[in-house]
């Protein structure tokens, strides 16, 4: 490639590195280590490499040093392995000391991954992003040797979008009535319109995540897998997001979109969901396997972000709110997260973590006849599973602690909720 279109490209980002607020995220990276950074499109992986050559530069690293390439940028368009080679020879004309490698959305040039295993290999630092899953497949860590750490970015949890807010969180906040008031209408906003980090910047947020939406489905799924049936692609995310809160089976989804004349096979109906979840666009539970639930069941899907989910929904406030929870517990506990639903023994709970022995219920409000049908789930599992140490019904707004049948339950708004869940998930 041109040398001098290469280093265009990365004395550009260098500008647009220096203009760049920076929010703080939640993510520490180890300054000694390579990192392989993945999650859904926007959701902040660019601007946390960002941080990094910032603190970089703080620290007395020249410019020159620092190559960041974005493999989006248009100018690259034909840029293909045999290319690479071009990358540490511009690093070498640019300073005669070692630089540091950023590699955003690297998995657009097909072979990337023995390039920077090579830089890797040779003492070279290096941190790349992509918005695929299959960037920690088997056979690319096996590429890489174990020479990089992989960490998963999501937009932002709530924590994070009050820090951007500029809103106090800290225990002493939550005992503050002026400050609950304005955390409680800061989650009305987040929960409504999701955490993407960009999309704060902007009057419609929502147009902005519509735009991401777009993107992921066009470029990250359909192109990237060569969907040959777009429309059926996009009938099926649509009706995904009806089903948020219940289990739903294949053949169900497979019948659904028959009768509505995408005649697309059941086999290829669950490619496209997988490509959805490679795309990070949506997440999966199952659910958990024990002694009181006689079958593995369904999935319950749920959308990585609730300003995707609301793209799709309308007055479904409970939905929301649920989506909302999942995305904090499966950020929180990853595959460890279930739900637990047995026709047998009558026990249908939102969220079960046996390991972190932990099961919550999500309603809206629990006023009439919601409150006993919550509270009797929660407590027919806490019999089944006596190693259960909390039971939670996460609310919009209502919050008691209720005794029955000797067992305990906490009802806890979701906002607090999601501010206090690193202190109190694993009971």
């Amino acid at each position: 490639m041109n040398h001098a279109t290469l280093k265009r490209i990365i004395f550009d980002q260098h500008e647009v590195i220096r203009n760049t607020r920076i929010i703080p995220r939640r993510y520490e990276l180890d300054p000694e280590a390579n990192y392989v950074i993945t999650g859904l499109r926007r959701a902040g992986k660019s601007t946390l490499l960002y941080r990094v050559v910032q603190d970089l530069v703080e620290q007395g690293v020249t410019w020159e040093r620092i190559i960041y390439i974005n493999f989006e940028d248009e100018r690259l368009a034909d840029f293909s392995v045999n290319d690479f080679q071009d990358i540490p020879l511009v690093q070498n004309e640019l300073s005669d000391e070692r630089g540091y490698f950023f590699f955003d959305e690297i998995q657009n040039v097909e072979h990337w991954e023995k390039f920077v295993r090579r830089l890797a290999d040779a003492g070279e630092r290096v941190y790349i992003t992509g918005s695929n899953a299959t960037m920690l497949s088997r056979e690319i860590s096996s590429t890489l040797g174990g020479r990089f750490f992989p960490l998963h970015v999501t937009p932002f949890r709530f924590d994070e979008f009050l820090d951007a807010k500029q809103q106090a969180h800290s225990p002493a906040a939550l005992y503050t009535t002026r400050e609950i008031g304005r955390i409680v209408r800061h989650f009305d906003t987040f929960y409504q319109l999701g955490g993407f980090p960009e999309s704060l910047r902007y009057a419609s947020p929502r147009e902005y995540v519509e735009n991401v939406y777009q993107k992921v489905l066009l470029g990250d799924i359909a192109a990237r897998y060569n969907v040959r049936n777009v429309d059926a692609l996009r009938v099926l995310m649509k009706k995904v997001a009806e089903t948020v809160r219940t289990e739903v089976s294949f053949s169900t989804l497979h019948n659904t979109l028959k009768s509505i004349g995408f005649s697309i096979s059941k086999d290829t109906l669950i490619a496209y969901l997988g490509y959805a979840q490679e795309a990070y666009l949506l997440f999966n539970i199952t659910n958990a396997t024990a002694k009181f639930v006689e079958r593995e069941g369904s999935p319950k899907y749920y959308f990585s972000d609730n300003g995707l989910l609301n793209l799709f929904i309308v007055d479904r406030e409970t939905a929301l709110l649920e989506n909302e929870i999942a995305v904090a517990l499966y950020d929180r506990f990853g595959t460890d997260l279930h739900y637990a639903k047995s026709s047998k023994t009558g026990i249908d709970v939102d969220f079960y973590l046996p390991e972190a022995k932990l099961a919550i219920q999500v309603a809206y409000s629990i006023a009439g006849e919601a409150r006993e049908r919550e509270i009797s789930n929660l407590i027919r599992l806490a019999k089944a599973d006596t190693a259960i140490k909390r039971l939670v019904i996460v609310t919009k707004e209502e919050e008691e602690n209720i005794e029955q049948q000797g067992i305990s339950i906490e009802v806890i708004p979701a906002w607090k909720f999601l501010l206090t869940l690193g202190d109190g998930g694993n009971g």
